[in-house]
């Protein structure tokens, strides 16, 4: 009787080792359980229930200084947006509030859709802000800092007062403030309905056409190699998150391919086999090339192309306005590091956090007509 425990015990771990190495079976060599860190890292999204929402808060006046360090530059001092993005502040009342239902969404004159007119659950501002915010920086900031941020949208919109704070705790009762929370509808043309003036029409007409079809479509046309660089160089006009990276339209498609293929090329840009479209593995550490690197690392290139305009000017265009200032090179560097505003148009470019020896090496390769 005595070894009965003991033989029961190794049977069981035997048992166990028998189902572990039969899932590991399953896919030798491939992969690993994700750890709990892991699966908690991934899972961000909050529900409209606020299932997901982690705990914390922020106030208001929390969220007022983080939004116009980070936010106002894209949406406005007061949520009113530039030219670039829609507003995100206006078109609701205090009725709408009591109401949760926006009026003026049904008000064919008023000129805009803005967010707080539109979207129907505090929890997608939450998250939305959470997730991809700030533009250049998405995911950086804290949890006190989304609440507060949400926070200050909601004051601005007239939702909350200026004292308040947003928390787990109470943006359930937030949500009952929403001036669009009741927005939700089935009746509109799709389904339809009647109250957007068409009469009961559908939006669209579900009849296709399968008589006559083609057996396999052609290519008829093709984009030309002077024409890859119409809207400037693709690869320096995404943001330096995720895998996706834009083509390299300074060269043609021809090179490129050659040169990802592994054959060396001879050309009078001198371009050896595998460097095409990838970032040099050691930067240069001073002289122009080094002053590219400085500028796509610090994210200029997400407003600003070399040759052309994509928020903010092109980079070329910089350097014609300023080349006859003898102090350019000062200029603009001050300009980089404290942020402008009024020159270029109504979109300002927020003060940039890269130290002074790196915004002077920029700065003086724009005054030189960036020389490569």
């Amino acid at each position: 009787m005595s070894s009965s425990p003991k033989f029961l015990l190794g049977a069981a771990a035997w048992l166990l080792a028998g189902a572990a190495l039969a899932q590991a079976a399953s896919f030798p060599g491939i992969g690993r359980p994700a750890t709990p860190k892991e699966v908690t890292a991934w899972d961000i999204d909050v529900r409209p229930d606020f299932k997901g929402l982690p705990r914390g808060a922020g106030t208001v006046l929390k969220g007022m200084d983080v939004w116009e360090s980070k936010c106002a530059s894209c949406h406005g001092v007061f949520g009113e947006s530039n030219e670039v993005f829609s507003p995100l502040v206006g078109g609701t009342t205090k009725d709408d509030v009591r109401s949760g239902r926006v009026a003026r969404l049904l008000d064919p004159s008023f000129p805009g859709r803005t967010t707080l007119m539109k979207v129907t659950h505090v929890s997608t501002l939450w998250d939305y802000i959470n997730r991809a915010m700030p533009w250049a920086q998405p995911k950086s900031l804290t949890v006190e800092e989304v609440y507060g941020v949400t926070a200050y949208l909601l004051h601005m919109g007239g939702v909350l007062p200026e004292q308040y704070t947003l928390s787990d705790r109470n943006i359930a009762e937030v949500q009952k403030l929403l001036p669009n929370r009741a927005g939700l509808t089935t009746d509109h043309g799709l389904w339809p309905g009647k109250t957007m003036g068409n009469g009961g029409k559908p939006d669209v007409q579900g009849v296709a056409c399968m008589t006559n079809c083609a057996a396999e479509p052609k290519l008829a046309s093709y984009l030309p190699d002077f024409a890859r660089d119409a809207h400037g160089n693709l690869a320096e006009q995404n943001r330096l998150v995720g895998p996706q990276r834009g083509a390299d339209t300074t060269r043609p498609a021809a090179l490129v391919a050659a040169v990802h293929s592994g054959h060396a090329v001879n050309t009078a840009t001198s371009i050896s086999a595998g460097s095409a479209d990838k970032p040099a593995t050691a930067p240069p550490a001073s002289g122009p090339a080094a002053a590219l690197v400085l500028a796509r690392k610090a994210n200029c290139m997400i407003c600003h192309g070399v040759d052309s305009k994509i928020v903010g000017p092109g980079l070329a265009d910089i350097t014609k306005k300023y080349a006859g200032r003898s102090d350019a090179a000062a200029y603009l560097a001050q300009k980089i590091q404290a942020g402008s505003a009024g020159v270029w148009g109504a979109v300002p470019m927020p003060p940039q956090t890269l130290s002074a020896a790196d915004a002077k090496a920029i700065a003086q390769w724009l005054a030189e007509g960036m020389k490569k």
